[in-house]
């Protein structure tokens, strides 16, 4: 992700979640975060997803992961989260984790088709609604 990406990024943010991230979090996370990663796909010179990743020693975590609702259903969201796995390992991360709220089956269902397993809850993680979140964990070793 480059700093003139980030308003592309942000509004993915505004038609993906009920609790977006702001401009000025995204500016932080890309600029000054040491341990963040973002990775954006561009298709036809538009960014269409995101993901965000702090790697801190051995430990990744998935920040945040969204697809432009027009490109959702294209499996760009698999990609993007196979391509996080990858990125994750290589900056040396031994496991990855997330968050996704309880009532979000089909983002659990891409997880666990791709390794993640459910670790615990976060109750009253989403501060929308105070839904819990389930945390899911995969290895990466």
């Amino acid at each position: 992700m480059q700093r003139e990406d980030i308003e592309a990024v942000y509004e993915i943010e505004l038609l993906s979640f009920t609790t977006p991230w702001s401009k000025e979090s995204l500016s932080y996370e890309l600029e000054q975060n040491l341990f963040a990663k973002y990775v954006v796909v561009v298709c036809d010179e538009k960014v269409v997803a995101y993901c965000g990743l702090w790697v801190i020693m051995d430990d990744a975590q998935i920040t945040n992961i969204a697809v432009h609702p027009e490109y959702r259903g294209m499996k760009i969201g698999e990609s993007l989260l196979t391509f996080s796995l990858q990125l994750s390992k290589e900056m040396g991360a031994t496991r990855l984790s997330l968050e996704v709220r309880v009532s979000n089956h089909i983002a659990q269902s891409l997880y666990k088709k791709l390794g993640f397993e459910p670790g615990g809850i976060r109750k009253g993680y989403y501060t929308d609604n105070l839904e819990d979140a389930l945390v899911m964990w995969v290895n990466l070793v």
